[in-house]
């Protein structure tokens, strides 16, 4: 066996499909399948099976899948040992992030990194579903992720550092009958129209949560997932909605209200390949983030000022 089948042989596990890999790996099915058979070669029990038209890993395919990150891992490592040797940490380092993280972190690490010597960002927008997160890792060095406080933990594949754990308020027009409330109920805003994501995003379970504990379901009129735009629909009377405390800028028409009674809070977490942290460059920046969520934290925690959001 070596390093190129054991890849192969992890991406399997986590994509399912030959095809998906081939994609992957940007070579072609039939040569993806033929660097499975040499690998089997070595192997004295099955690594793979057919489940219909699709082809899954064994229980020994799982395992070997598993010793393959560490495979990669040290072998990372080892690399990594040689970028430090030769003073590498201005490498090139790729970031990807949801809208309103990369709106609230990357102009902070373009400023920490502007000098020479830093190292040298890449940096691109990313909205998916929460599922599909831990998949942009692939792509990515390090990748801004954000799940809800009672949604299941990112998998083992990934590494994950929290960066934030952001708690999500109820955003009104400056003017609306609610504003004047310090906090509010379930109950309270049950009969607004509401402005909310796209199914499968994370904020849309907090909403199911409010639903829940109001006894009602709520009125969904309009599905917008960035939450700048969001900002300006709430503004114009268009309902009211669920925004971010701290990465969101403020909007001198809205004011943001905790509710109470429901679990509103996403942590923003940074996702990464277990061997990407082995480049001291990765490591750099995975540190930067870190200081920028306490600046971040800093800049608007406490509670909701009475006329920004």
């Amino acid at each position: 066996m070596d390093e190129r089948q054991l890849r192969i042989l992890r991406e399997l596990g986590e994509l399912g499909s030959v095809t998906a890999v081939a994609e992957a790996l940007l070579v072609t099915p039939s040569a993806i399948s033929q660097q499975l058979r040499l690998l089997q070669r070595s192997i004295p029990v099955p690594l793979t099976e057919r489940h219909g038209r699709r082809l899954v890993l064994t229980d020994a395919g799982q395992a070997l899948a598993g010793a393959a990150v560490e495979v990669e891992t040290a072998l990372a490592r080892a690399r990594g040992a040689v970028e430090e040797f030769v003073g590498k940490a201005d490498g090139e380092v790729s970031v990807a992030a949801f809208h309103s993280a990369g709106s609230a972190f990357f102009p902070l690490l373009l400023r920490a990194f502007s000098g020479p010597g830093s190292p040298r960002l890449a940096l691109a927008d990313e909205d998916v579903p929460q599922e599909d997160f831990p998949r942009l890792t692939r792509e990515y060095d390090l990748v801004l992720a954000h799940r809800l406080d009672h949604a299941p933990p990112w998998p083992g594949t990934v590494t994950v550092t929290t960066l934030l754990r952001e708690p999500l308020d109820v955003a009104l027009p400056a003017g609306h009958p609610l504003a004047g409330k310090r906090r509010l109920t379930p109950r309270d805003v049950a009969d607004e129209p509401w402005i909310t994501v796209h199914d499968g995003f994370p904020v849309m379970a907090t909403i199911e949560a409010i639903a829940a504990a109001a006894g009602r379901r709520l009125r969904l009129v309009h599905r917008i997932n960035e939450f700048a735009v969001v900002a300006e629909a709430v503004a114009a009377g268009g309902g009211i909605a669920l925004m971010p405390r701290w990465t969101m800028r403020p909007h001198p028409a809205l004011v943001l209200r905790p509710v109470d009674g429901v679990q509103a809070r996403r942590h923003i977490d940074a996702l990464c390949r277990p061997e990407r942290t082995a480049r001291t460059a990765v490591r750099t920046v995975l540190a930067e983030l870190r200081r920028a969520a306490g600046t971040i934290k800093d800049r608007e925690a406490g509670e909701p000022a009475p006329a920004t959001a």
